[in-house]
């Protein structure tokens, strides 16, 4: 099974012309870990504490870091999933027909703590458009966010509440999340532009 495992990998690493994997299975599963730690101390336990992933990948990771935050403090965090396709400063270059899916949201974030989830965070252009679409949504108490991996680059001033882990890159390079549910795998890597 593990052999399987780093044979995906290096497969996958492979077909996006790896640079470097930066995370690996535990690695991601440490970050998680710490974040919701993170997120537990700052806020000093979990009550009116929502989290919100950002299409596709944020999701998964607001879901494995609400299963901790289960295991820590002992209360089911409420999950949501954001698509912010339509908000984006950047529509018209994405494509003529981008890509809309569902933003699923069954509770209020009016007065709640609402942690923002994301794979990677680089130039705070998604999360700005996440805040315009949250804002649409309701008037949190709050807002806060966490990232699997910081790569730096910002263009705007926006920064991670919580970070799994730092990597500077070059403009050149890309960071590549891969996560179980998506992608059969789990990993992080810097592949080349």
């Amino acid at each position: 099974m593990v052999r399987g495992f780093f044979y995906a990998l290096n497969l996958m690493a492979a077909e996006l012309n790896e640079k470097a994997q930066i995370l690996d299975q535990a690695g991601i599963q440490r970050a998680v870990t710490r974040i919701a730690h993170e997120i537990v101390e700052r806020n000093k336990g979990t009550s009116d504490l929502v989290l919100i992933g950002l299409r596709s990948r944020g999701v998964d990771l607001a879901r494995r870091i609400a299963k901790e935050l289960k295991i820590i403090d002992g209360a089911d965090i409420p999950v949501g999933t954001l698509d912010v396709t339509l908000y984006r400063d950047d529509l018209g270059r994405v494509g003529v027909q981008p890509v809309v899916r569902k933003t699923e949201i069954s509770f209020s974030i009016n007065e709640k703590r609402v942690v923002l989830v994301d794979d990677v965070l680089y130039t705070g252009r998604t999360i700005r458009a996440a805040l315009d679409s949250l804002i649409d949504l309701g008037r949190p108490r709050l807002i806060q966010l966490a990232v699997l991996v910081d790569r730096g680059h910002r263009e705007l001033p926006i920064r991670a509440d919580y970070v799994g882990k730092n990597v500077p890159t070059s403009r050149q390079e890309q960071v590549q999340v891969l996560l179980t549910e998506e992608d059969g795998v789990d990993g992080v890597l810097m592949v080349k532009g």
